[in-house]
């Protein structure tokens, strides 16, 4: 086996490069080598693009893949070389009191052990404990299997939202995470309507289930909320569109939501402390729960990412619908270009063949 492999690798200005370098490694005897087959662009991602940060610089990215299994090691036994699989990329450091109780999403070295691991999409290979590594089945495709990771991280928001069958849910956002949180909260047998600011996403939100979209570039989002829900408010409301987006959308699902309601915190903020303003007044005295959720790791004593690939299996998921474009790994720069110009491009999930 060759010791090297391509490998996209971050550029201080926030592009990539595509460079030769070492080949991951089976470094215990419970570990499996995988080939990537497909890997996706997710919003983490973008919030990284284009964006001057020094201690990215070489790194390999990219955390949504299915991939075939190439080597295992010798005490590895629910995978063997030649199954197809879909890797979790979420890997603590597995001595923490959170990793110990399958809480590893909030282990606090949690990034500082994935990205120098398992957390490696953008590249031929990556290596990491057998227990992150899932057999597909045969009628689920790489490019379906990508999608995992964000239906993972929806069904953890689900979980812990307590949703209720004919709950009135409010999704703020229609990118990935956001309609893969639409067909979850349609799977409980809750009334769903979205709003974003790009029509072909909402279009595509109708399709997978949602019961009223809303454009909020020229449309009032609290109104069509109020009379989706008889003028009582969401009784849960998933912020999904994070990033640079939260200083309004998150004091937005606050108003969405009803008295007693949730407000579940899906979309990622950047780094550091961010200022937003909300009434705060409003949110005590209506009890409303603002609710952080981080990834996702197990439910119970089963793990989010299976749970995940059995509804995809059965149909109960739709990955296909979410990829709407392909492109090779020499090509990531103008990928990640399309996935972040979604209004022009009308891009949703953005996959990379390896």
């Amino acid at each position: 086996m060759a010791e090297t492999m391509k490998a996209a690798l971050k550029t201080e200005s926030g592009e990539f490069e595509i460079a030769e370098v070492a080949m991951p490694q089976i470094s215990d005897p419970h570990w499996v080598l995988a080939r990537v087959k497909v890997a996706g662009i997710c919003g983490t991602d973008l919030r990284h693009w284009k964006k001057e940060d020094p201690d990215l610089k070489s790194k390999i990215m990219g955390h949504e893949l299915a991939a075939e299994v190439i080597e295992v090691g010798s005490e590895v036994t629910n995978v063997k070389p030649g199954d197809r699989v879909v890797v979790e990329t979420l890997l603590g450091d597995e001595t923490c009191d959170w990793c110990r109780v399958q809480q590893y999403n909030l282990c606090p070295n949690l990034y500082k052990v994935r990205m120098r691991t398992i957390s490696q999409a953008f590249a031929q290979y990556v290596a990491g404990p057998a227990e992150k590594f899932y057999k597909l089945p045969d009628h689920v495709s790489d490019e379906e299997a990508t999608l995992l990771d964000t239906f993972s991280v929806c069904l953890h928001a689900i979980n812990l939202s307590g949703i209720k069958i004919n709950d009135k849910v409010a999704v703020i956002g229609a990118g990935p995470i956001g309609l893969g949180q639409v067909q979850l909260a349609k799977a409980c047998g809750a009334d769903v309507i979205v709003t974003d600011i790009v029509d072909s996403s909402l279009k595509l939100a109708k399709e997978l289930g949602a019961d009223a979209v809303v454009n909020t570039k020229n449309q009032d989002g609290y109104k069509e909320v109020m009379e989706f829900t008889k003028n009582r408010g969401a009784d849960i409301t998933f912020e999904c569109a994070g990033g640079p987006s939260m200083p309004v959308t998150l004091p937005q699902a606050t108003t969405f939501t009803r008295i007693g309601g949730k407000v579940v915190i899906v979309g990622g903020f950047e780094s550091g402390k961010t200022a937003i303003e909300l009434d705060w007044q409003r949110i005590q005295k209506a009890e409303i729960q603002l609710i952080p959720s981080a990834s996702y790791s197990f439910r119970d004593i089963y793990p989010e990412m299976e749970i995940c690939l059995e509804l995809l299996a059965k149909g109960k998921l739709n990955a296909k619908k979410l990829i709407t474009h392909n492109f090779t790994l020499d090509d990531i720069n103008k990928a990640f270009e399309t996935a972040q110009d979604k209004e022009h491009t009308h891009a949703v999930f953005v996959a990379l063949t390896i």
